[in-house]
């Protein structure tokens, strides 16, 4: 195989869910743009990387010092849903059903990954909370070890709050799971969060 080939196969790999063969894939159809089309795509990347940031208030990726959902004064101000990463924010956004602020977390509480609660964006949600507008904070991260236990550090940090309404998403059985092949967790949280048929 060429050098060049094997090269830019390599740094494709590299990417999260991109093995060897759909590198390869990746970079047949690269050789099949046209130049002017490559040169764009890696401008673009390049200048993804070099500029973009995250939001002072939120920990979301923007173009600006404050993000445009942070800017945006029609939305709730007074409910924050707090998330681990900005593609969480991304498939909550694609709902059209959540119209309040976000904090996004930038992970999970996993000692075994070397993650401490220090690590995350937890101090941008308490000093928001702290201001006094906002009313009420859903928790809207994975239903995993490492997720209980940063829910549990999050209940904890956010008991000094009094008036603060504190909810977490529901969990349970998927839209089309068949219950027989659904672990014993999952049908333990699809029967604390049942609810009343209208």
């Amino acid at each position: 195989m060429s050098k060049l080939l094997d090269n830019v196969v390599g740094e494709l790999s590299r990417l999260p869910g991109v093995g060897k063969r759909t590198a390869l894939r990746l970079a047949m159809h690269i050789l099949k743009m046209e130049r002017e089309q490559v040169g764009e795509m890696t401008a673009s990347i390049a200048d993804f990387r070099n500029n973009i940031c995250h939001c002072a208030q939120c920990n979301n990726l923007s173009d600006e010092e404050i993000c445009e959902i942070c800017n945006d004064r029609t939305r709730d101000r007074t409910t924050v849903c707090v998330v681990e990463q900005v593609a969480d924010l991304l498939s909550i956004e694609k709902t059209q059903q959540y119209h309040g602020l976000y904090n996004v977390l930038g992970g999970v509480i996993s000692p075994m990954q070397g993650i401490a609660p220090s690590d995350l964006k937890i101090g941008l949600l308490l000093d928001r909370i702290a201001l006094g507008e906002v009313r009420e904070v859903i928790i809207a991260i994975s239903a995993s070890v490492e997720g209980e236990t940063t829910l549990f550090y999050l209940m904890n940090c956010l008991r000094k709050f009094p008036n603060l309404k504190i909810t977490t998403i529901a969990r349970g059985i998927g839209f089309g799971d068949e219950l027989e092949y659904v672990d014993e967790h999952t049908i333990t949280q699809a029967l604390m969060n049942r609810r009343e048929i209208e």
